[in-house]
């Protein structure tokens, strides 16, 4: 993986303890955040946009921000959760550009590093399991603001654990899209950067130094999109969490994102979700 550790700099946003007794049942979730499951007793099953998982004791699950998914349960289950924010100002995103595998083996270590991340934020344990209780903008705020209040000490040991954590999920992650030529690296680094600001086909392609035709068929190859579906696919997901995590209106935040055309970025986001901007953050405001 030729990446930066430097550049990884996730935040817990909720950590703690769940017993079920076959009311762990939510539809279709989705979140601007990453979540990580350890489940200690009993079985569940998570359905993925891929499939349906059956979750087992002594196993570490991952599931990626802005996936919709949803959870199934129907008898006594034990685990703990915790909720990973990735700042989206950093210059690179980690757990956006890369694959991590849905599951993998734990071990008596880790549940003991989980019960240390409880035990050291117990502010950030859910009042509740329904998501949408703390899917929303009041408690991401909050939570975001108790992180940055922490000691120095806690915030270090916290991230430590984190680190360790995701390194189970990282030992076999790939990259979303395999990219072998380096000026479309270039290029995902530089939308990555300037998401909030209007990105045009022609001004990649120069910066790279390439015609626009040849570049649009070099980064369709590369990738399998075409350079405007993927910086709109970008630019949606950014909404997402600015839908959540601001109280811009959903005018500002398309015109932060670069859309001057208020009802066109309306159209593109319920596309891209199945609902409106408006509908999305009144989900969320709850």
């Amino acid at each position: 993986m030729n990446i930066s550790v430097n550049k990884l700099h996730p935040y817990t946003l909720n950590v703690g303890q769940a017993i079920h007794h076959g009311d762990w049942n939510w539809k279709n979730v989705r979140s601007p955040f990453a979540r990580i499951f350890y489940v200690e007793e009993g079985t569940a099953r998570i359905v993925m946009p891929e499939g349906t998982y059956n979750l087992q004791p002594g196993h570490l699950y991952f599931i990626p921000a802005f996936t919709t998914h949803s959870y199934v349960c129907d008898t006594t289950f034990k685990h703990y959760y915790i909720h990973v924010y990735e700042n989206p100002n950093n210059e690179q995103s980690i757990l956006e550009e890369w694959e991590l595998p849905f599951e993998v083996r734990g071990c008596e270590m880790d549940l003991e590093l989980i019960r240390r991340l409880c035990q050291m934020n117990p502010f950030l344990k859910l009042p509740q399991s329904d998501p949408a209780v703390y899917d929303n903008h009041s408690t991401l705020i909050s939570n975001l603001q108790m992180n940055q209040r922490r000691p120095f000490c806690d915030k270090v040991e916290s991230r430590g654990i984190l680190y360790i954590l995701l390194s189970r999920f990282l030992k076999t992650a790939r990259p979303k899209i395999e990219v072998k030529d380096d000026r479309i690296h270039q290029v995902f680094f530089f939308i990555h950067k300037n998401i909030n600001s209007h990105i045009d086909v022609e001004m990649l392609a120069d910066k790279i130094c390439m015609s626009k035709d040849h570049f649009i068929r070099v980064f369709k190859n590369e990738t399998g999109y075409t350079p405007n579906a993927f910086i709109t696919k970008k630019k949606l997901e950014r909404s997402e969490l600015m839908l959540v995590t601001t109280d811009l209106s959903v005018k500002s935040i398309a015109a932060a994102l670069g859309y001057d055309d208020n009802s066109y970025f309306n159209r593109l986001f319920k596309k891209h979700t199945g609902i409106t901007p408006q509908q999305y953050r009144e989900k969320y405001s709850q």
